[in-house]
């Protein structure tokens, strides 16, 4: 009886792996094919009127590495958003997560926001989280209010954006949304085309 049971664990390992495996396989395809239009692509990015700002919130880094290439290419001011207590990736992360997101409970934020009259056009991006808008960033947008104000969103995950724009747009208090940009969390090899793709979201706002 013991020896059926580690066979039927063994095999849920097994099947879980391999359908892992290929979504895995699917996932880099399409990244391949959606960066192959960017490849070798030199894009200069027009001027933004009035002053710009880029808010992010990052957990692994994804986040805040095109939040960087959209500062670097427009000369916008950065902010971060940061927890109070530092989010570890446990095993146990993701229930922790859906937990949170049921209960409409999200952790607590540091509140050294800038002062958004100062901007013109804001971009907001986060990380998809159980695809949808990541805890941390429900937080501020529960804080903040963007009225006046051009915002612009930006996502950042492992393969789908779920509802995180339409998730967005009804949590970002009076925003004038503008074009929302997605990307796929990529290695090294894409940097270019990566780089080529904001420039061309950019030049659309």
């Amino acid at each position: 009886m013991i020896k059926f049971i580690f066979y039927i664990i063994g095999l849920g390992l097994l099947v879980s792996m391999i359908i892992g495996g290929i979504h895995l396989y699917r996932v880099s395809q399409r990244n391949a094919k959606e960066m192959a239009q960017y490849q070798d692509k030199k894009v200069d990015v027009k001027t933004l009127k009035g002053k710009t700002l880029i808010i992010f919130y990052s957990l692994s880094g994804h986040t805040k590495d095109i939040a960087t290439r959209i500062q670097k290419m427009t000369g916008a001011e950065l902010y971060e958003i940061k927890t109070i207590k530092k989010i570890n990736q446990t095993p146990w992360f993701p229930l922790t997560l859906r937990k949170q997101l049921k209960n409409r409970i999200y952790p607590d934020i540091k509140d050294n926001f800038p002062d958004l009259k100062n901007y013109d056009t804001i971009f907001v991006g986060g990380p998809v989280w159980w695809y949808t808008v990541s805890t941390p960033m429900r937080s501020f947008l529960q804080k903040v209010d963007f009225s006046g104000k051009k915002v612009v969103p930006f996502s950042t995950q492992g393969s789908n954006y779920g509802t995180y724009f339409e998730d967005f747009a009804n949590m970002a208090q009076n925003a004038d949304i503008q074009k929302h940009a997605s990307f796929n969390n990529m290695p090294e090899k894409y940097n270019q085309a990566l780089n080529a793709k904001i420039a061309e979201w950019i030049n659309e706002l």
